[in-house]
């Protein structure tokens, strides 16, 4: 066998598996796709004030949980959701932006199920800064 012709059985192995490799990767491509935010309802906004609970600096969200009191004096732990770290450093937040017992109020978008949880959209931290992340 001639080296072209070996050099034309090798080409077209590489492209195959070239070929394959690329339909395996464009099929698996959901798996790697981000959570949907459906379970928000973005066309309602709720105001939270409280205290922090737990402030998560983390991939792949930060996490805000909050105390909530009523009018009732009933205490309510509301999970809120905010962008990556990476999004929320170009919008001004940082690892250190509030901490536990921080009074704070909140602007977000609540669960389309009523659970205590929501998407942030802006949070008034001691201080009176504002600090954005979704803007919907």
């Amino acid at each position: 066998m001639s080296e072209v012709c070996i050099r034309r059985k090798l080409t077209a192995r590489v492209a195959a598996f070239l070929t394959v490799a690329a339909a395996l990767a464009a099929g698996s491509a959901p798996a790697w796709a981000h959570h949907s935010g459906a379970m928000f309802d973005q066309t309602k906004t709720v105001t939270l004030t409280g205290a922090v609970k737990e402030y998560r600096w983390v991939n792949p969200h930060t996490l805000i949980e909050m105390v909530v009191t009523d009018g009732a004096g009933k205490q309510t732990v509301w999970s809120v959701e905010c962008s990556t770290p990476n999004i929320l450093v170009r919008k001004g937040w940082g690892a250190h932006s509030m901490k536990t017992g921080d009074a704070i109020t909140m602007t977000a978008h609540p669960t389309r199920d009523g659970s205590p949880a929501a998407l942030v959209m802006a949070v008034t931290v001691p201080g009176g800064a504002v600090l954005k992340d979704h803007d919907y």
